[in-house]
């Protein structure tokens, strides 16, 4: 029997104050988050992995301040000077590397932005001094920015993310499932999401539900992969 058709949408993402869960391993960056008034000089680089909830937290602070976000790469083509009149999120700083027109651009929203006395929130993965910025006072400004990090998860953290990815794809899992999951998943944001998605693409394209057997199969497809 052939395989039903599976159309990849993409799933409804919930970024909600109450879908964020505080835990060890963000606590400090959200309470810097939070006092984000008493931020030195105004800006502060929000760090982490893949998928750690920088974009979640980002959106949270940005509501909660009246903040237009953006993604760096597109900061080349934006007005400065009209940005510059409110808070700004700039997110996925570390892809400007090597665009010096991008580069040139946020070193100037940063002056803009001391200027005009609004606070400017950047993200970006891993840390700072990979980010291989080419524009010496783009990497100064940067440095000597506040930074708050995201650490990798832990268990408790990690299974309310995989409760909030099921969610998000409107699937009901048992918390028998998540245990199960959490003994034998890598320990990573990143492979969180890749693997929720795979098995709801698995269990759609077999017409089965998600339980341990399907979940042990695409766990083994993927870490032997």
């Amino acid at each position: 029997m052939p395989e039903q058709l599976i159309f990849d949408l993409p799933p409804k993402t919930a970024f909600g104050r109450e879908d964020f869960f505080v835990s060890p391993a963000n606590d400090v960056a959200v309470r810097m988050m939070e006092n984000w008034q008493s931020w030195a000089l105004g800006k502060l680089v929000l760090c982490g992995p893949v998928g750690s909830g920088k974009t979640h937290l980002a959106q949270i602070w940005a509501e909660d301040v009246g903040a237009i976000t953006l993604k760096a790469n597109t900061l080349a083509y934006e007005r400065l000077e009209t940005l510059a009149e409110q808070p700004v999120v700039v997110e996925d700083v570390h892809k400007l590397a090597g665009d010096s027109d991008g580069e040139n651009a946020l070193f100037h929203l940063h002056n803009l932005m001391h200027q005009m006395g609004h606070p400017l929130l950047m993200t970006g993965s891993g840390v700072i001094a990979e980010w291989d910025i080419q524009l010496p006072d783009l990497l100064s400004r940067l440095s000597g920015t506040q930074l708050a990090q995201l650490s990798t998860p832990d268990d408790i953290l990690l299974s309310v993310l995989l409760v909030k990815l099921f969610s998000d794809r409107q699937i009901d899992v048992d918390p028998s499932l998540i245990q199960y999951i959490l003994k034998r998943m890598d320990r990573s944001f990143a492979f969180a999401g890749d693997l929720v998605k795979a098995l709801d693409h698995a269990a759609l394209a077999g017409k089965k539900p998600i339980n341990k057997r399907l979940a042990g199969r695409v766990l083994d497809e993927m870490i032997g992969a």
